[in-house]
Protein backbone atom coordinates (compact mmCIF):
# COMPACT_ATOMS: atom_id res chain seq x y z
CA UNK A 1 0.00 0.00 0.00
CA UNK A 2 1.64 3.43 -0.89
CA UNK A 3 2.02 5.91 2.25
CA UNK A 4 1.89 9.63 2.68
CA UNK A 5 5.05 10.79 2.58
CA UNK A 6 5.61 13.21 5.16
CA UNK A 7 8.85 15.06 6.92
CA UNK A 8 7.69 15.91 10.44
CA UNK A 9 10.77 17.03 11.46
CA UNK A 10 9.85 20.18 8.37
CA UNK A 11 6.85 20.61 10.66
CA UNK A 12 8.47 20.82 13.84
CA UNK A 13 10.68 23.40 12.71
CA UNK A 14 8.26 25.18 10.54
CA UNK A 15 9.08 29.09 11.18
CA UNK A 16 5.83 30.25 10.26
CA UNK A 17 3.11 27.66 10.72
CA UNK A 18 1.04 29.24 7.88
CA UNK A 19 -0.90 26.05 6.71
CA UNK A 20 -3.49 26.91 9.95
CA UNK A 21 -2.35 30.86 10.59
CA UNK A 22 -3.43 31.39 6.59
CA UNK A 23 -6.44 29.51 7.13
CA UNK A 24 -10.21 30.66 6.33
CA UNK A 25 -11.94 28.62 8.59
CA UNK A 26 -9.93 27.97 11.70
CA UNK A 27 -8.32 31.03 13.49
CA UNK A 28 -4.91 30.36 15.54
CA UNK A 29 -2.40 32.27 16.46
CA UNK A 30 1.13 30.43 15.68
CA UNK A 31 1.76 29.62 18.95
CA UNK A 32 -1.76 27.35 18.63
CA UNK A 33 -1.18 25.99 15.28
CA UNK A 34 1.88 24.79 15.86
CA UNK A 35 0.86 22.71 19.09
CA UNK A 36 -2.54 21.45 16.93
CA UNK A 37 -0.24 20.66 13.72
CA UNK A 38 2.09 18.67 15.68
CA UNK A 39 -1.18 16.94 17.55
CA UNK A 40 -2.47 15.84 14.03
CA UNK A 41 1.16 14.78 13.31
CA UNK A 42 1.43 12.68 15.78
CA UNK A 43 -1.83 11.26 15.62
CA UNK A 44 -3.43 12.89 18.36
CA UNK A 45 -7.37 14.31 18.42
CA UNK A 46 -7.13 17.96 17.51
CA UNK A 47 -9.64 20.17 16.54
CA UNK A 48 -8.12 20.61 13.21
CA UNK A 49 -9.55 17.01 12.16
CA UNK A 50 -12.82 18.28 13.41
CA UNK A 51 -13.34 21.85 11.94
CA UNK A 52 -10.88 21.31 8.84
CA UNK A 53 -13.52 22.41 6.19
CA UNK A 54 -11.47 20.14 2.84
CA UNK A 55 -10.75 23.21 0.82
CA UNK A 56 -7.37 22.48 0.15
CA UNK A 57 -5.80 26.04 0.89
CA UNK A 58 -3.23 24.54 3.38
CA UNK A 59 -1.59 22.66 0.45
CA UNK A 60 -0.78 25.97 -1.25
CA UNK A 61 0.17 27.76 2.21
CA UNK A 62 2.35 25.41 3.44
CA UNK A 63 6.01 26.55 2.80
CA UNK A 64 8.05 23.78 2.90
CA UNK A 65 5.30 21.59 0.63
CA UNK A 66 4.78 18.94 3.47
CA UNK A 67 1.53 18.17 2.43
CA UNK A 68 -0.69 19.07 5.69
CA UNK A 69 -4.11 18.54 3.74
CA UNK A 70 -3.36 14.96 2.87
CA UNK A 71 -2.10 14.36 6.15
CA UNK A 72 -5.18 16.06 7.83
CA UNK A 73 -6.72 13.51 5.63
CA UNK A 74 -5.30 10.83 6.53
CA UNK A 75 -5.52 10.75 10.09
CA UNK A 76 -9.03 11.51 9.79
CA UNK A 77 -9.91 8.19 7.85
CA UNK A 78 -7.31 6.51 10.25
CA UNK A 79 -9.76 7.78 13.21
CA UNK A 80 -13.02 7.36 11.13
CA UNK A 81 -14.01 10.23 11.26
CA UNK A 82 -16.45 11.08 8.15
CA UNK A 83 -16.81 14.58 6.80
CA UNK A 84 -19.57 14.46 5.13
CA UNK A 85 -22.64 11.39 5.94
CA UNK A 86 -22.00 7.60 5.10
CA UNK A 87 -24.39 7.66 2.26
CA UNK A 88 -23.09 10.59 0.72
CA UNK A 89 -19.35 9.70 1.17
CA UNK A 90 -20.64 6.04 -0.50
CA UNK A 91 -22.44 7.57 -3.12
CA UNK A 92 -19.45 9.73 -4.27
CA UNK A 93 -17.17 6.81 -3.85
CA UNK A 94 -19.71 4.25 -6.10
CA UNK A 95 -20.92 6.71 -8.58
CA UNK A 96 -16.79 6.31 -10.16
CA UNK A 97 -16.42 2.99 -9.63
CA UNK A 98 -14.36 1.98 -12.74
CA UNK A 99 -16.90 -0.61 -14.67
CA UNK A 100 -15.34 -0.77 -17.86
CA UNK A 101 -17.43 1.93 -19.32
CA UNK A 102 -15.25 4.29 -21.05
CA UNK A 103 -14.28 6.48 -24.25
CA UNK A 104 -11.25 6.46 -26.16
CA UNK A 105 -10.53 8.24 -29.36
CA UNK A 106 -7.47 7.76 -31.92
CA UNK A 107 -4.60 8.40 -28.78
CA UNK A 108 -1.39 9.68 -29.69
CA UNK A 109 1.51 10.35 -28.71
CA UNK A 110 -0.49 13.09 -26.82
CA UNK A 111 -3.73 12.18 -24.84
CA UNK A 112 -6.53 14.39 -23.41
CA UNK A 113 -7.81 13.84 -20.37
CA UNK A 114 -11.45 14.37 -19.98
CA UNK A 115 -11.87 13.12 -16.79
CA UNK A 116 -15.16 11.83 -15.77
CA UNK A 117 -16.87 14.85 -16.81
CA UNK A 118 -18.60 15.07 -20.71
CA UNK A 119 -18.63 18.36 -20.62
CA UNK A 120 -14.81 18.44 -21.12
CA UNK A 121 -14.59 16.36 -24.25
CA UNK A 122 -17.19 19.27 -25.77
CA UNK A 123 -14.84 21.88 -24.63
CA UNK A 124 -11.91 20.11 -26.31
CA UNK A 125 -13.05 20.75 -29.76
CA UNK A 126 -12.27 23.92 -32.21
CA UNK A 127 -9.08 25.31 -33.33
CA UNK A 128 -7.41 25.35 -29.75
CA UNK A 129 -7.86 21.74 -29.72
CA UNK A 130 -7.24 21.02 -33.51
CA UNK A 131 -4.28 18.34 -32.93
CA UNK A 132 -5.88 16.74 -30.15
CA UNK A 133 -9.30 16.59 -29.96
CA UNK A 134 -9.33 12.95 -31.73
CA UNK A 135 -6.75 12.05 -28.38
CA UNK A 136 -9.24 11.99 -25.78
CA UNK A 137 -10.09 9.53 -22.65
CA UNK A 138 -13.02 10.23 -20.99
CA UNK A 139 -15.06 8.15 -17.82
CA UNK A 140 -14.44 6.54 -14.95
CA UNK A 141 -11.60 4.21 -15.77
CA UNK A 142 -9.76 7.59 -15.74
CA UNK A 143 -10.84 10.00 -13.46
CA UNK A 144 -8.49 11.19 -11.32
CA UNK A 145 -9.66 10.36 -7.73
CA UNK A 146 -8.93 13.68 -5.83
CA UNK A 147 -12.08 14.20 -4.99
CA UNK A 148 -12.15 11.82 -2.13
CA UNK A 149 -9.25 14.23 -0.08
CA UNK A 150 -12.94 15.78 0.62
CA UNK A 151 -14.26 12.72 2.43
CA UNK A 152 -10.99 11.77 4.22
CA UNK A 153 -11.03 8.45 1.51
CA UNK A 154 -7.20 8.46 0.88
CA UNK A 155 -7.78 4.92 0.97
CA UNK A 156 -10.01 4.88 -2.54
CA UNK A 157 -7.06 7.70 -3.57
CA UNK A 158 -4.16 4.81 -3.57
CA UNK A 159 -6.61 1.98 -5.01
CA UNK A 160 -7.55 3.66 -8.12
CA UNK A 161 -4.94 6.36 -8.91
CA UNK A 162 -2.17 3.65 -9.61
CA UNK A 163 -4.47 1.95 -12.24
CA UNK A 164 -5.69 5.03 -13.81
CA UNK A 165 -1.48 5.69 -14.11
CA UNK A 166 -1.49 2.27 -15.37
CA UNK A 167 -4.01 2.89 -18.57
CA UNK A 168 -2.93 5.99 -19.47
CA UNK A 169 0.91 4.03 -19.90
CA UNK A 170 -0.79 1.14 -21.74
CA UNK A 171 -1.62 3.81 -24.82
CA UNK A 172 2.23 4.82 -24.34
CA UNK A 173 1.74 8.39 -24.22
CA UNK A 174 4.59 10.75 -23.35
CA UNK A 175 2.27 13.52 -22.64
CA UNK A 176 -1.76 14.07 -20.88
CA UNK A 177 -3.44 17.59 -21.28
CA UNK A 178 -5.63 18.09 -18.33
CA UNK A 179 -8.83 20.00 -19.12
CA UNK A 180 -9.92 20.14 -15.41
CA UNK A 181 -6.71 20.95 -13.01
CA UNK A 182 -8.13 18.71 -10.39
CA UNK A 183 -6.48 16.17 -12.91
CA UNK A 184 -3.15 18.16 -13.64
CA UNK A 185 -2.89 18.19 -9.62
CA UNK A 186 -3.59 15.13 -9.30
CA UNK A 187 -0.19 13.78 -11.07
CA UNK A 188 1.58 16.16 -10.26
CA UNK A 189 1.29 16.58 -6.27
CA UNK A 190 -1.14 13.97 -4.76
CA UNK A 191 0.60 11.15 -7.13
CA UNK A 192 4.81 11.92 -5.75
CA UNK A 193 3.35 12.27 -2.42
CA UNK A 194 2.41 9.10 -2.20
CA UNK A 195 5.17 7.70 -3.95
CA UNK A 196 3.65 6.90 -7.13
CA UNK A 197 6.00 6.82 -10.73
CA UNK A 198 3.90 9.22 -13.71
CA UNK A 199 5.37 7.95 -16.75
CA UNK A 200 3.49 10.11 -18.79
CA UNK A 201 4.28 14.01 -18.66
CA UNK A 202 0.86 16.11 -17.59
CA UNK A 203 0.22 19.48 -19.05
CA UNK A 204 -2.43 22.18 -17.50
CA UNK A 205 -4.73 22.79 -19.94
CA UNK A 206 -4.31 26.73 -18.97
CA UNK A 207 -0.29 26.39 -20.53
CA UNK A 208 -1.64 24.77 -22.93
CA UNK A 209 -4.23 27.39 -23.81
CA UNK A 210 -1.60 30.32 -23.73
CA UNK A 211 0.64 28.78 -25.73
CA UNK A 212 -2.35 28.16 -28.77
CA UNK A 213 -3.30 31.57 -28.41
CA UNK A 214 0.12 32.99 -29.22
CA UNK A 215 0.07 30.76 -31.90
CA UNK A 216 -3.04 31.96 -33.02
CA UNK A 217 -2.26 35.49 -32.01
CA UNK A 218 -3.53 36.65 -35.37
CA UNK A 219 -7.05 35.93 -34.92
CA UNK A 220 -7.15 36.80 -31.64
CA UNK A 221 -9.78 40.22 -31.20
CA UNK A 222 -9.21 41.79 -27.65
CA UNK A 223 -12.73 41.36 -26.49
CA UNK A 224 -12.98 44.46 -24.09
CA UNK A 225 -14.86 43.08 -21.36
CA UNK A 226 -13.98 43.26 -17.53
CA UNK A 227 -14.33 39.74 -15.34
CA UNK A 228 -13.35 38.31 -11.97
CA UNK A 229 -12.56 34.69 -11.57
CA UNK A 230 -13.43 32.05 -9.41
CA UNK A 231 -10.30 30.28 -8.53
CA UNK A 232 -11.77 26.02 -7.29
CA UNK A 233 -10.00 24.16 -4.36
CA UNK A 234 -8.54 22.17 -7.01
CA UNK A 235 -6.02 25.10 -8.31
CA UNK A 236 -4.42 24.89 -4.72
CA UNK A 237 -2.39 21.41 -5.71
CA UNK A 238 -0.78 23.78 -8.41
CA UNK A 239 -0.37 27.47 -7.58
CA UNK A 240 2.42 27.65 -10.06
CA UNK A 241 0.08 27.36 -12.51
CA UNK A 242 -1.99 29.73 -11.54
CA UNK A 243 -0.52 33.12 -12.98
CA UNK A 244 -1.97 31.80 -16.47
CA UNK A 245 -5.18 32.83 -15.89
CA UNK A 246 -3.78 36.54 -15.55
CA UNK A 247 -1.26 35.94 -18.93
CA UNK A 248 -4.34 34.52 -21.11
CA UNK A 249 -6.68 37.65 -19.73
CA UNK A 250 -4.01 39.67 -20.72
CA UNK A 251 -3.36 38.19 -24.17
CA UNK A 252 -7.64 38.31 -25.28
CA UNK A 253 -8.12 41.78 -24.10
CA UNK A 254 -9.78 40.92 -20.27
CA UNK A 255 -9.57 43.57 -17.82
CA UNK A 256 -9.51 41.08 -14.80
CA UNK A 257 -10.46 42.62 -11.55
CA UNK A 258 -8.96 42.75 -8.61
CA UNK A 259 -11.37 41.55 -5.57
CA UNK A 260 -10.72 40.65 -1.71
CA UNK A 261 -11.52 37.25 -2.37
CA UNK A 262 -8.59 35.88 -5.22
CA UNK A 263 -5.22 34.27 -5.61
CA UNK A 264 -4.60 32.84 -1.77
CA UNK A 265 -7.17 34.46 -0.30
CA UNK A 266 -10.21 32.79 -2.40
CA UNK A 267 -12.76 31.23 -1.81
CA UNK A 268 -13.99 27.61 -3.12
CA UNK A 269 -17.93 28.00 -4.53
CA UNK A 270 -19.10 26.28 -1.58
CA UNK A 271 -21.28 22.98 -2.73
CA UNK A 272 -18.32 20.45 -0.97
CA UNK A 273 -18.58 22.96 2.18
CA UNK A 274 -22.26 22.09 2.41
CA UNK A 275 -21.72 18.71 2.55
CA UNK A 276 -18.67 18.90 5.24
CA UNK A 277 -18.88 21.81 6.99
CA UNK A 278 -23.05 22.31 7.22
CA UNK A 279 -25.29 24.65 5.31
CA UNK A 280 -24.18 27.81 7.79
CA UNK A 281 -20.68 27.72 6.79
CA UNK A 282 -21.88 26.49 2.89
CA UNK A 283 -24.29 30.08 2.60
CA UNK A 284 -21.68 32.81 4.50
CA UNK A 285 -19.25 31.57 2.12
CA UNK A 286 -21.27 31.46 -1.04
CA UNK A 287 -23.25 34.97 -0.02
CA UNK A 288 -19.46 36.94 0.60
CA UNK A 289 -17.83 35.04 -2.15
CA UNK A 290 -21.06 36.28 -5.08
CA UNK A 291 -21.57 39.63 -3.28
CA UNK A 292 -17.70 40.39 -3.53
CA UNK A 293 -17.78 39.79 -7.21
CA UNK A 294 -20.59 41.88 -8.10
CA UNK A 295 -19.39 44.91 -6.52
CA UNK A 296 -16.48 44.20 -8.17
CA UNK A 297 -17.85 46.13 -11.39
CA UNK A 298 -17.17 43.21 -12.98
CA UNK A 299 -19.41 42.12 -16.35
CA UNK A 300 -18.78 38.37 -16.44
CA UNK A 301 -17.39 35.29 -13.98
CA UNK A 302 -14.70 32.84 -15.39
CA UNK A 303 -14.48 29.57 -14.15
CA UNK A 304 -11.93 27.09 -14.21
CA UNK A 305 -14.03 24.04 -12.52
CA UNK A 306 -17.17 22.94 -14.21
CA UNK A 307 -18.42 22.21 -10.96
CA UNK A 308 -18.09 25.55 -9.46
CA UNK A 309 -19.62 26.99 -12.73
CA UNK A 310 -22.74 24.28 -12.27
CA UNK A 311 -22.68 26.10 -8.98
CA UNK A 312 -22.40 29.59 -8.59
CA UNK A 313 -23.89 30.41 -12.64
CA UNK A 314 -27.28 30.99 -11.37
CA UNK A 315 -26.06 33.40 -8.18
CA UNK A 316 -23.58 34.93 -10.16
CA UNK A 317 -26.02 35.64 -13.39
CA UNK A 318 -28.73 37.10 -10.86
CA UNK A 319 -25.96 39.54 -9.89
CA UNK A 320 -25.58 40.84 -13.06
CA UNK A 321 -22.26 38.71 -14.40
CA UNK A 322 -22.12 36.25 -17.24
CA UNK A 323 -20.74 33.17 -16.65
CA UNK A 324 -17.95 31.56 -18.61
CA UNK A 325 -15.35 28.68 -18.89
CA UNK A 326 -12.02 29.89 -19.46
CA UNK A 327 -11.85 27.80 -22.69
CA UNK A 328 -14.99 29.28 -23.94
CA UNK A 329 -13.37 32.61 -22.92
CA UNK A 330 -10.66 31.37 -25.52
CA UNK A 331 -12.56 30.76 -28.08
CA UNK A 332 -14.79 33.38 -28.03
CA UNK A 333 -11.58 35.99 -28.32
CA UNK A 334 -10.65 33.86 -31.58
CA UNK A 335 -14.05 34.37 -32.90
CA UNK A 336 -15.29 30.39 -32.36
CA UNK A 337 -18.03 31.36 -30.09
CA UNK A 338 -20.08 34.89 -30.51
CA UNK A 339 -20.00 37.46 -27.67
CA UNK A 340 -23.37 38.00 -25.45
CA UNK A 341 -24.82 40.95 -25.98
CA UNK A 342 -24.03 43.09 -22.35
Amino acid sequence: MYELKFNEKACFTCPTVDCLVKCQYMQFDRDRAHVEIMKVVRGEDSPVLEQCVTCYACEEYCPRGNHPFYLISERREEKGMLTAPRPITNQWINMAEPQGKFMFGDIKDKAMSCCFIPELGEMGKGALFEEIAASFALGAEFMCPAVYLHFAKTSVIKERLPKVIERFARFNVSEVLCLHDECYGTYTSIAPAYGMEVPFKPIHYMEYLYEKLIQLQDRIKPLGIKAVYQRPCSSRFCPDKHHYVKDICELIGVQLLDREYQDGNALCCGDILKMVAGYEVYKDVRERNVKDMVSSGANYCIFNCPFCQFSLSEKVSKGGLKPIHMVELCKMAIGEREMEVQ
